[in-house]
């Protein structure tokens, strides 16, 4: 019998706040994000689907809004995500994805706000960017900004993505790549792959310090 996201949500939240809670947070590079936040401009922030567990540290910092799989354990994580004060649409690169992403953009535009998505969610193949973060730019008029969360010690869990969830008391370390935006304005397959490569290539030139911080795989 599932249980519903009505019970498990508050259970999950609790849960999160307290482990996220007790966690020693360090970013590198941040003054990227804080001058072009000062300057009014938006970003889509682009992470690794099993590095997304440590995000109640940005939420603290941005306002951010978050794509969710239209999924019933996307559902959990919505509700999960609405407690800490994010914003969510939902949707997934095979379902309302499209949509999800313009009310986003509509959100990003009207109200300043930043996005934050998983590129190789919500079901893989891991660390393979897809064309969503590229997309919502591009209708946001918003930069692509990079980003690893490095977690130590964590568990990693046997799920497509190897997600990682940290472990009380641990070490965050949030690495933050130069954000640029799309130099073609046009949603051509040519311009797509370019930055589907120029983005996984950034996330991997990070590697080395993701190793570096957490004596890790990345």
């Amino acid at each position: 019998m599932r249980v519903p996201v009505s019970f498990s949500a508050p259970v999950v939240h609790g849960l999160y706040r307290a482990v996220c809670g007790s966690l020693r947070f360090h970013e590198h590079n941040r003054h990227w994000l804080d001058e072009l936040n000062a300057r009014g401009e938006r970003m889509v922030f682009c992470l690794w689907h099993d590095e997304m567990v440590p995000l109640m540290r940005m939420q603290k910092q941005l306002d951010i809004v978050t794509v969710v799989s239209p999924s019933r354990d996307g559902e959990l994580l919505a509700a999960v995500l609405e407690k800490l004060g994010l914003r969510t649409v939902r949707g997934s690169s095979t379902r309302g994805g499209a949509k999800a992403l313009l009310g986003a953009a509509r959100l990003m535009r009207r109200q300043g706000v930043h996005a934050c998505i998983t590129v190789d969610g919500p079901a893989g193949p891991r660390h393979k960017a897809k064309d969503g973060a590229f997309f919502l730019a591009r209708h946001a008029d918003a930069y692509i900004a990079p980003v690893r969360l490095v977690m130590s010690p964590a568990l990693r869990i046997p799920s497509w993505d190897r997600l990682q969830i940290p472990l009380p008391l641990g070490r965050v370390t949030v690495l933050h790549g130069q954000p640029w935006k799309p130099d073609v304005p046009e949603l051509t397959p040519e311009a797509l792959a370019a930055d589907r490569a120029r983005l996984e290539a950034e996330l991997a030139a990070l590697a080395p310090y993701v190793d570096g911080a957490a004596g890790g795989e990345a």
